[in-house]
């Protein structure tokens, strides 16, 4: 759970930065990649991470201000990646304006639970990582080069 604002800030940019990588690491010809027919593909996973913010802003009383539809995929991973960090910058925007380490500590109604703002900012957090992990993985088995998110990865240390 986040109890400042410049904590969650901090986290945000640096977690989003890494989704943008693993993103960008997409290519157009191989963003249908999923691990098995049916499941999530590369592209999903981007889109998802891109309109999910939405929910958890919601779920504090929050809008992105942004016009999002989990059903209209662009077209290609490029506009994904724009639409991403047009969300990313977004966020940090919009709690900057509209909340104080205070307003942290306050709860709201989530799932019938009273939770603090500032944890349902970590969990906003931890559903990108968890996703975005899955998309580490999907890009190295679909032969793309995998960005070091938490650290350099094998192909990074073996340069």
């Amino acid at each position: 759970m986040y109890r400042t604002v410049n904590d969650f800030i901090q986290d945000w940019q640096h977690s989003s930065n890494g989704t943008l990588s693993i993103i960008k690491a997409i290519t157009d010809e191989k963003k249908d990649f999923s691990i098995v027919d049916g499941h999530n593909s590369l592209e999903w996973l981007s889109w998802h991470l891109t309109n999910s913010p939405a929910f958890f802003m919601g779920q504090i009383g929050l809008s992105l201000g942004l016009e999002l539809n989990q059903s209209n995929v662009p077209s290609t991973i490029n506009e994904i990646s724009k639409q991403y960090q047009t969300v990313s910058e977004n966020i940090v925007k919009i709690i900057k304006e509209n909340l104080s380490n205070d307003s942290l500590l306050k709860t709201v109604n989530m799932g019938e639970q009273a939770i603090p703002i500032g944890a349902v900012l970590r969990m906003m957090v931890d559903h990108q990582t968890h996703h975005r992990a899955q998309m580490q993985v999907l890009l190295r088995q679909a032969g793309l080069p995998v960005p070091g998110v938490m650290g350099p990865t094998k192909e990074q240390l073996a340069k």
